[in-house]
């Protein structure tokens, strides 16, 4: 049989077209969370969310609820809590590094006390696209409308922020709360993608589109669109390849991605202004002395 004739036959499948359907649906919310996982320079959230997701399923496989479901909750509640402990731009990547250390240290010590399989647990972070549900899949399609909706009701106030915490303080910015809701996105972002290429390799959906996107846009928005536009060629190809070739699909998104990265980073840099020289650009002038 041809790889055509194989992947027409494999998309017949229920399972492959949940898949399929995530994936695109990751693409239109998770490659924006990127754009702020890189704008905010928290690039250890990735790992804080993945140990909490585990403490989430920890939890979740101990009281005999759906694991998944529970990794979202504690994922969505460490994303608020973690903002208060973070008054600098700076402070975020440090309370993400005790978030991380805390939350791992907490699910291990339960895994043992509770004499829940510890493999069971593991195992839901490595991922399975093609055990995606329903559920799943309304997770996603929440992002998907939620996200993009808040970057274009709070594109000024994002670039401000992204560009500098000082300024959007300075020029009226509720930097706090901001900060909270972009968090608690960031956090259930990583969770809601557990099931498509699990918390490992979520660098495909989130972080590497959003790289090679910085490298391509001008603007905040451009930046935005580039990412989403990276995301979803990058998620459809690579998983029609993997289905084509019989690979598994999370690896084969991550090389996607990373090449996509790749040649954008070896493009030469525009002699043009960046977005945050137009975020500095937007901002009211500050009061002069009297």
């Amino acid at each position: 049989m041809s790889a055509l004739g194989q992947v027409g036959d494999l998309l017949q499948l229920v399972p492959v077209q949940r898949a399929g359907a995530g994936l695109v649906l990751a693409a239109l919310g998770l490659p924006v969370i990127g754009v702020v996982i890189v704008g905010l320079d928290i690039m250890p959230v990735r790992f804080a969310m993945m140990h909490v997701a585990l403490l989430g399923i920890a939890v979740g496989q101990l009281v005999g609820l759906d694991p998944v479901l529970c990794a979202l909750v504690a994922c969505a509640l460490a994303g608020a809590g973690v903002a208060p402990l973070a008054r600098t731009a700076d402070g975020l990547s440090g309370a993400m590094g005790l978030l991380m250390s805390l939350a791992i240290a907490a699910a291990l010590l339960m895994l043992a006390l509770s004499g829940v399989n510890a493999n069971g647990a593991f195992a839901l972070l490595w991922g399975s696209i093609l055990s995606v549900r329903p559920a799943d899949l309304v997770v996603l399609g929440a992002l998907a409308v939620a996200v993009p909706a808040l970057f274009v009701r709070r594109r000024r106030d994002l670039a401000l922020l992204l560009h500098d915490r000082e300024l959007a303080l300075c020029s009226g910015v509720a930097v706090q709360r901001l900060t909270v809701v972009l968090l608690v996105l960031v956090a259930v972002a990583v969770a809601g993608a557990i099931r498509l290429t699990g918390a490992l390799l979520v660098d495909a959906l989130t972080l590497l589109p959003a790289l090679a996107a910085r490298r391509l846009g001008r603007s905040l928005v451009s930046i935005t669109l580039w990412a989403v536009g990276i995301g979803v060629v990058v998620n459809v190809v690579g998983f029609l390849l993997a289905l084509a070739w019989d690979l598994p699909p999370g690896p084969v998104l991550v090389l996607a991605a990373g090449a996509v990265a790749l040649a954008a980073h070896l493009i030469p840099e525009r002699r043009t202004s960046s977005w945050r020289t137009s975020a500095s650009s937007s901002a009211p002038p500050s009061p002069s002395p009297h």
